[in-house]
């Protein structure tokens, strides 16, 4: 990124209201803890982003959107790019009658909390996947019977010109762990959700069992992506690491969790080097012993 590219940038940032740091540690950023440094990290804010995208693009200089960065691993290297932070300026929960809207920067777990004080069920399967709405959508979140598909309505997204548009339920090309969003690039600024009436104790009951089935059978004392890897077809890919003798498979402070062999975890200070060994070594040992090919769920970023 030259000085003047960088400059415009940070002119346009200014002009949105938006936070803007440079050289920001994408670790800090990471439910993995791990990532080097960003050139530019822009806390990004509503009002004129279509605008600072549109000057960004236009600088020809490569960005990204960044949530709470659950499901990512950057590379421990600088990265000559901008990051487009969605964090508490691009967070929000409307609710008006059964309709629930949120800005794409809102922790998950906000959202349901949000739907459940108003009495609204629909949104339980969600509460603890650690991430924002807006990750929720783009990778299709779904755990205990539930899925985003169930309750969305409409996304609020903008393309790489800086343009809106409102994608409807069935304009998502929703799959296991897909969306449109990774296929055509636009950005998503907000979600609507149609939900049902339901007893706000019987939500609240429903959301604790699903909480306490997550602290019983994932290691979330620990720092990781979630589910490392996407189930594949007819097997599961805990089941198959386990078969292949792999449960705590370790390269420096990343390993194989001993708890849930679906989680690469970082137990201390891993570096991008040590995971992406136990995710490739776990790839070729569970394809060589099992005919299964694993394919990686995190979003990657070297």
């Amino acid at each position: 990124m030259n000085q003047g590219s960088i400059d415009t940038i940070k002119a346009a940032a200014v002009q949105c209201g938006c936070e803007i740091n440079t050289n920001e540690p994408l670790s800090a950023h990471t439910s993995f803890g791990i990532g080097g440094s960003a050139a530019l990290f822009i806390e990004a804010a509503p009002e004129g982003l279509s605008q600072l995208i549109k000057t960004i693009t236009a600088e020809n200089i490569p960005f990204m959107a960044l949530g709470k960065g659950s499901n990512m691993l950057f590379s421990d290297a600088p990265h000559d790019m901008v990051i487009l932070h969605f964090g508490r300026a691009f967070s929000g929960v409307e609710i008006t009658g059964n309709t629930v809207t949120a800005y794409a920067g809102t922790p998950l777990s906000n959202v349901c909390t949000a739907a459940r004080d108003a009495g609204l069920t629909g949104l339980e399967f969600a509460y603890g996947i650690p991430g924002s709405i807006g990750g929720a959508v783009y990778m299709y979140a779904g755990a205990y019977g539930g899925e985003m598909a169930q309750v969305l309505k409409s996304v609020k997204a903008v393309d790489m010109q800086g343009n809106e548009r409102i994608f409807a339920a069935d304009e998502l090309g929703l799959s296991y762990r897909r969306s449109v969003f990774a296929e055509n690039g636009y950005i998503i600024i907000s979600a609507e959700m149609v939900l049902e009436n339901g007893d706000k104790a019987e939500i609240t009951a429903k959301m604790n069992e699903l909480m306490d089935r997550r602290r019983d059978k994932q290691p979330l004392e620990y720092k990781s992506a979630g589910s490392t890897y996407k189930r594949p077809v007819g097997a599961f890919a805990g089941g198959l690491i386990v078969q292949c003798g792999l449960k705590g498979y370790s390269v420096g402070d990343a390993q194989v969790s001993t708890k849930h062999a679906g989680f690469v975890i970082n137990t201390g200070k891993a570096s991008f080097d040590d995971v992406m060994s136990v995710i490739v070594h776990v790839q070729d040992v569970v394809k060589e012993k099992t005919g299964f090919e694993l394919e990686c769920e995190v979003r990657i970023v070297r």
